[in-house]
């Protein structure tokens, strides 16, 4: 069999374990059994987290972790309100503006692809046509391509399965290379229609594919909210490659489905997913909407003016958080997103973090000058929590490892146990949002997080570097001579090296592993060598 043809056709998240049901008493005694050794761990280990010359560290890190744990909370309830009292109120208004027969005018899949595996197109284009079929709506696909390859395999999908079917395939041939030229053209082509302004648009990557009654349940909130301008879909991962892998991006995706739902309640999301989001028509046919996809850009004071590579996706958020739009996440709307990982992943791993990161990076700064009169003041301090938690979570590990040097390893086996304790305490509230209970998510959530960290506070000082393995190992060109981008890396290099001291400079201050010499006491000493 083709591993391909393990893809699922359908699949309704409603068939998905729920509540008490996805606890079965395996699980139980495996989680009771995983506390009950770190107890052990407690009781039996040398334990030196009180006392005098550690317990200041001891302090530090406890009031970071409340902190950090705080906030992952607030997150865990109001995406349990959004989930469990606020959508659920809007999915019943809409089944019932969708079962009385509303249907929007038109459905336009914008979707790009290159080079992808037949097998998945295939796949990801019999899912559109069973979403037009049910919602008996006209539907045009718009292909954004770069090679026959793709397009001859959806012409021929179109021929032999839509036949009754009222579809129509568009496929825009990009003469520029990039996801974003692709898009650019396609928007383009759509302004040059009789597009209706509520007309509504899926965007979506040639590897998505969507399970059934995903559109209907998008639809009908454009009718119950008029003021609603776009939403982002729920995701879940086709991991063709290593486990771990695979155990690491579903754990993600549980992080995904908190966090959209915490962002969500006040009307707004942090990204409107590139693999799929839908969008009122009005916006994408403004000239700023298309130009800022297809050539958005930066100005840096270190990089100069560059475009980006990747991150389409965020100039989406950008342009609707910029004019102040309504945004939603609706979580029973699911696709799959598929993976293809060769080799061992973890080159792939440090990459994906590197683009995510850095289109994170590259957005944050822009979105939070828009100030919280753009946004509700919620979504603002999630764009000022970003920044924080990339130095925040570097400066516990720094001060455990640190009082080890100092006062010997029994610190570190205390630091060990209160990092396994504590990841599992938030893989519990993962786990509500998870397909599956991994009793691997503890360690996974805790290095996700510190590599995450690493690579962020690596990236901001490259923010020009981009890399996109999975469309054409797509890199950066370098713009300018060759010493002068030896002087930008240089200087790139330099500035990390400074932030990293300093971190660890002011992390060993704060907390009195080292005293930092006064303008007095440097006075005292040069005063008496003089």
């Amino acid at each position: 069999m083709n591993r391909y043809d393990e893809l699922p056709h359908v699949d309704d998240p409603a068939v998905w374990p729920k509540g008490f049901s996805k606890w079965t008493p395996k699980h139980l005694f495996n989680i009771c059994l995983y506390f009950a050794c770190c107890l052990l761990a407690i009781l039996i280990l040398p334990n030196s987290i009180w006392d005098a010359e550690v317990k200041e560290i001891t302090l530090i890190i406890g009031t970071l972790g409340l902190w950090r744990y705080g906030w992952w909370f607030t997150h865990a309830v109001r995406a349990m309100i959004y989930g469990k009292i606020v959508y659920p109120k809007f999915r019943k208004q809409g089944q019932e503006i969708w079962q009385q027969g509303w249907r929007p005018r038109h459905m336009h899949f914008m979707m790009t692809t290159y080079n992808e595996h037949k097998d998945i197109t295939e796949k990801v284009v019999r899912s559109i046509l069973l979403e037009i079929k049910q919602s008996t709506v006209p539907g045009t696909i718009w292909l954004g391509s770069s090679i026959r390859f793709d397009e001859d395999i959806v012409a021929d999908m179109l021929r032999r399965e839509a036949k009754d079917i009222d579809v129509t395939l568009r496929i825009i041939r990009q003469n520029v290379s990039g996801k974003r030229a692709a898009i650019g053209l396609v928007l383009r082509a759509m302004s040059r229609l009789p597009i209706d302004k509520d007309d509504l648009v899926v965007f979506m990557d040639g590897d998505f594919i969507l399970s059934e009654g995903a559109i209907s349940r998008c639809m009908p909130l454009f009718k119950l909210f008029p003021e609603l301008q776009a939403c982002t879909t729920d995701e879940e991962v086709i991991c063709i490659g290593p486990r771990w892998i695979e155990t690491w991006l579903k754990m993600r995706f549980s992080q995904r489905r908190l966090a959209m739902q915490s962002h969500s309640l006040s009307g707004r999301v942090l990204t409107l997913t590139g693999r799929m989001s839908v969008f009122r028509a009005k916006n994408l046919l403004e000239l700023e909407f298309i130009r800022l996809l297809e050539a958005d850009h930066l100005r840096h004071w270190l990089w100069g003016d560059f475009r980006f590579l990747s991150g389409d996706d965020k100039s989406t958020w950008y342009y609707m958080l910029k004019h102040n739009s309504h945004m939603l996440y609706v979580p029973d709307a699911l696709g799959y997103t598929v993976e293809v990982i060769e080799g061992a992943g973890l080159e792939r791993m440090v990459q994906n973090f590197r683009r995510w990161s850095g289109n994170m990076l590259r957005n944050g700064s822009r979105a939070t000058s828009l100030g919280p009169n753009k946004m509700p003041f919620f979504i603002w301090w999630c764009l000022i929590d970003q920044k924080l938690s990339m130095w925040t979570m570097l400066v516990s590990p720094v001060l455990a490892i640190c009082a080890s040097i100092y006062h010997g390893l029994a610190y570190l086996c205390a630091y060990v146990i209160f990092i396994a304790i504590s990841r599992m305490f938030l893989s519990l509230f993962l786990f509500q949002y998870s397909r599956k209970i991994q009793l691997s998510y503890p360690c996974i959530l805790y290095f996700n997080q510190l590599i995450n960290a690493a690579v962020k506070v690596y990236c901001i000082f490259r923010l020009s570097k981009q890399r996109w393995s999975n469309r054409g190992d797509q890199k950066s060109e370098i713009d300018g001579s060759y010493l002068l981008e030896l002087a930008r890396n240089t200087m790139a290099n330099w500035c990390t090296a400074v932030a990293v001291i300093l971190l660890f400079v002011v992390t060993l201050q704060f907390a009195n592993i080292i005293q930092i010499p006064s303008f007095e006491m440097l006075d005292h000493i040069f005063g008496e060598l003089l």
